[in-house]
């Protein structure tokens, strides 16, 4: 029997060199060989040959990030062989499924088998139930490569229902006030699970013209949300805004701050040391409210997950990837964190 492949760290994802076989690179891959595209937020597309995702992940890649690729859509649980991909054809024998991670529509977890041993790459993930993704799905494994953006015991989200009952209460109280309620939110994800909350509240909604396409899309998969319209700069009094930037509102001379009231929705609200929101310079010291938010898992959830999956070993990515490694460490485990720059693990399976 050959050797067991390694996988190595690099470009953002995982590389499985003897496999021809990629997890999230954030470097387009045209070297013949297939990715796995987890979701389609930015951070985790690129411009690849050959891509195997879910049927959502793949029409929201192709709104944010058109062009001609190779596409293998795969549905939850399926199993894809190597030896039916075709071109370009994998360098070693393997099977990959994709699995719910519950972060947005379509997102997964990506199983890979090779020769008895087994590797599950999460992406970006969540255990809380959302209004508008897939619920997560964990999955045993051998070997666990798990995200941790919020991998310190701090991170405790408070419950998803008290979050957005508060932000329902935001926007009335603000209309009621003849104020305009901006709610600051990812254009994808964020924006669609906000929305849904939305419903039932009878309130007048505007999207962002980029939380329109997205949200467009969400309804075509029958994800179910209330009225809302796109958004005009020039008549908003009145309205919900939900937008990733406050730039186009204030981009008119002449127009004001003083009738908005901006919130932030994100989970570092629960960090008064981190930006408010999503990234916008305009944003800064004009935030009135932050709600904690995420479509992320919280540390709770993190060490649930591990308990689920039940593996023999446990590597971590992104955020506080050294932190949660050392916890998991101290609780017995074998846990190990992939570095964050740019050098290259080979991690034997």
């Amino acid at each position: 029997m050959p050797p067991a492949p390694g996988f190595l760290y690099r470009n953002g994802g995982l590389h499985f060199p003897r496999l021809g076989l990629w997890m999230d690179p954030s470097k387009p891959v045209r070297s013949g060989e297939w990715s796995v595209v987890t979701h389609a937020h930015a951070d985790h597309t690129a411009r690849h040959a050959a891509v195997i995702l879910t049927e959502p992940t793949r029409r929201l890649m192709q709104a944010r990030l058109p062009g001609q690729r190779t596409e293998r859509v795969l549905d939850y649980g399926d199993i894809l062989r190597s030896e039916d991909l075709g071109e370009p054809a994998a360098r070693g024998p393997f099977s990959v499924s994709l699995h719910p991670s519950g972060h947005i529509l379509g997102s997964a977890m990506a199983r890979v088998a090779y020769e008895g041993d087994s590797v599950l790459y999460t992406g970006d993930f969540k255990l809380r139930p959302g209004l508008s993704s897939e619920r997560c799905e964990p999955v045993t494994a051998q070997t666990l490569v798990m995200e941790t953006t919020y991998g310190r015991p701090r991170y405790r989200f408070p419950p998803t229902h008290d979050v957005l009952q508060d932000i329902r209460r935001f926007c009335t109280e603000s209309l009621e006030c003849r104020m305009t309620p901006v709610l600051l939110a990812y254009s994808l994800g964020k924006t669609q699970e906000v929305l849904a909350a939305l419903a039932g509240c009878g309130l007048p909604i505007r999207l962002h013209p980029s939380a329109a396409a997205m949200t467009r899309i969400y309804a075509e998969f029958g994800r179910s949300f209330p009225d809302w319209s796109p958004w005009d700069p020039d008549s908003i009094q009145g309205h919900v805004i939900i937008t990733p930037t406050l730039r186009p509102l204030l981009a008119e001379p002449g127009r004001m701050r003083e009738g908005l009231r901006v919130a932030s929705i994100s989970g570092w609200a629960l960090d008064s040391r981190r930006p408010a929101g999503p990234r916008d310079d305009s944003t800064q010291g004009g935030v009135h409210r932050r709600f904690p938010l995420s479509d992320h898992a919280d540390f709770d959830d993190l060490l649930e997950f591990v308990t689920r999956v039940q593996p023999r070993r446990v590597f971590t990515l992104h955020g506080f990837a050294a932190d949660f490694a050392r916890f998991l460490r101290r609780q017995g485990l074998e846990a190990q964190a992939l570095s964050e720059d740019d050098r290259q693990l080979d991690l034997a399976l």
